[in-house]
């Protein structure tokens, strides 16, 4: 878990320069041996950006005149503005040359439109930036997975020269920093400081103030208890809150990346609670956040001590011989090995599945393909085995990346330049809380699924000396997705509705990642589409869909109802076959 600095590193008053100036030289030189300590020669090229930006600079040698050509466009629009420029200055109506695209939020402020200079600058500035994009996507000759990485990596680039970013051309902070005598600045530099982790020169940006959670009191708070444990995962069973419950247990399997408790961050938007409140009995995997002690375990190891340990757990807890599962992200990758595996094996204990947000054929998987290549992951295989597991920071950077608008330089501006400390979102919260993963597993993961697609094809793996084929799989699956998905995109998630063999029903939803599944009803937010006929093609699906207001979680239930063999007595953790470890949320979950 990602250290929480504020408990050791002594904060500063915003209103005491001389303390801040004190700080900053006297610990800057460890920053600067950290940086120098990473640039090792094998080090130099982390990210394998040479040869694809290489491919970039060729392409123009060998294409003058579509160089010369490019710039004269880029100077014209730049002669359209000044144009325009001069008559909104003179008072005149003028229409832009360029503008923001639509739900680009950095822009928002008044001044951006209403005042001529930052208007200039505005404007400046996409004309510039869509200008080099345009660039990079034309190259010619260049392969597919040199062409995404020039993309993605420009796309950074221009993202991080946005004049939001910086004091002098954002009219906000200007504001700010005159009303407040430059007192935001000082506030600023206190938060950089106590953000930067002066042993290894990385920052940590704040996204919320940690202090104001605290799992199990006002996050994770839905009662249960730990009922069964392993190595690598703590069970929970959640109390009932209804007198019956349906006959066959629920079984989640969330993210390792993250910890479980997305699915119960507070009573109103908590899927687990809600999934009680339908007569659902509820069980949950906490999976531990590993150490050293646990670099070693592998795929197959979170196959047997995680998803058929806990299934057998589940079954004996609640005294049925069946299971409905649920697999989120990662989770969810899991399990449909499990259910291959399961399937070539006779084991029938999980009756139904679904899918939340989970990948299963990786030859599409979107942006987080940039950061997998040979090169890197030998990188991230050496980094790893130092300590025998990634830290969590590297992980949450990559994911962060995908939306630097809205998770690295939203912060960059409110913390450092507004010099405001975060607000406190539980969803923030629970983002910065998350884990490490064993060097085996993750190599597994990332070399297996991202690199070589093998989990999608009929025997390319082999768990416990069994060939994986996920055609094998005959019972019912729930597949959702989300629309706005840079994770896990849905084009992505739906390739598997080709994988399986049993009946396959698809959910489209509204919104991103995490805001697409965790979406309660009573919210009456976003939307989400369904198409009965359930056809194999993504774009017949999509031409037939249906888009319905609101949450699709009605819809999952609905479609688990008849499934669910009737309702028994509600089962409590306390009168199970197992004594009980610990309240919920667990020590697992704490780490």
């Amino acid at each position: 878990m990602a250290q929480d600095k504020s408990k050791d590193t002594p904060r500063y008053s915003p209103m005491d320069p001389a303390e801040l100036f004190i700080r900053a030289p006297a610990q800057g030189h460890q920053v600067v041996r950290a940086l120098v300590d990473a640039m090792q020669p094998q080090n130099l090229d982390p990210l394998n950006l040479g040869d694809a930006f290489m491919s970039v600079s060729l392409d123009m040698m060998r294409n003058p005149a579509k160089v010369a050509s490019a710039q004269v466009e880029l100077a014209h629009d730049y002669f359209r503005l000044c144009q325009s420029f001069a008559q909104k200055a003179a008072g005149l109506p003028a229409e832009p040359v360029v503008e923001p695209e639509p739900g680009d939020r950095r822009f928002r402020d008044p001044d951006w439109e209403q005042n001529p200079i930052f208007d200039f600058v505005k404007q400046s500035y996409l004309l510039t930036s869509n200008w080099i994009n345009r660039q990079v996507e034309s190259v010619e000759d260049l392969d597919e997975a040199h062409a995404k990485k020039v993309r993605f990596y420009t796309r950074q680039f221009t993202d991080a020269i946005a004049p939001t970013n910086f004091v002098p051309t954002n009219p906000a902070v200007l504001r700010e920093t005159t009303q407040t005598r430059g007192a935001n600045l000082l506030r600023g530099m206190r938060n950089l400081l106590n953000d930067l982790d002066f042993e290894t020169g990385k920052l940590n940006i704040a996204m919320t103030d940690k202090s104001a959670f605290e799992v199990g009191h006002n996050v994770a708070t839905t009662p249960g208890k730990i009922v069964y444990q392993t190595d690598i995962f703590q069970l929970i069973q959640y109390e009932p809150r209804t007198d019956r419950q349906h006959r066959v247990p629920l079984l989640i399997f969330p993210p390792w990346i993250n910890k479980y408790y997305i699915l119960d961050l507070k009573p109103e938007n908590s899927f687990i609670r809600w999934a009680l409140d339908q007569g659902h009995s509820v069980f949950v995997v906490s999976w531990v956040n590993p150490d050293e002690r646990l670099a070693q375990k592998t795929w197959e190891d979170y196959l047997n001590e995680g998803v058929l340990e806990a299934v057998d757990a589940v079954t004996r807890a609640a005294g049925h011989d069946r299971v409905n599962a649920i697999g989120y992200c990662i989770g969810g990758t899991l399990l449909a090995s499990a259910l291959a595996y399961m399937a070539a094996k006779g084991d029938e204990r999980i009756k139904m599945a679904t899918f939340f947000a989970a990948q299963v054929d990786f030859s599409a998987p979107g942006d987080l393909e940039v950061f997998i290549d040979e090169q890197q992951l030998d990188n991230l295989d050496r980094m790893m085995s130092e300590k025998g597991y990634l830290e969590a920071q590297t992980m949450s950077t990559s994911f962060n990346m995908l939306r630097s608008n809205d998770l690295i330089w939203t912060f960059v501006i409110n913390n450092y330049l507004m010099g405001k400390d975060p607000y406190p979102f539980d969803l923030l919260y629970w983002n910065a809380d998350s884990t490490r993963m064993p060097r085996e597993l993750h190599m597994f993961y990332l070399r297996e699924m991202y690199l070589h697609n093998r989990l999608s094809q009929p025997g390319g793996l082999k768990l416990n000396g069994v060939d994986i084929d996920l055609g094998r799989i005959e019972i019912p699956i729930y597949l959702q997705a989300s629309r706005d998905d840079h994770i896990a995109p849905y084009t992505s998630v739906f390739k598997a509705a080709a994988l399986y063999s049993g009946p396959v029903r698809f959910a489209l939803a509204g919104s991103g990642h995490i805001a697409g599944v965790i979406n309660p009803p009573a919210a009456n937010k976003y939307c989400h589409w369904l198409n009965d006929e359930a056809p194999d093609q993504l774009d017949h699906w999509l031409a037939g869909a249906q888009e319905h207001k609101g949450s699709w979680w009605p819809d999952w239930h609905a479609w688990t109802e008849p499934q669910l063999e009737g309702q028994v007595a509600a089962r409590h953790p306390t009168n199970g076959p197992f004594d009980v470890i610990e309240d919920a949320p667990g020590s697992y979950v704490k780490q």
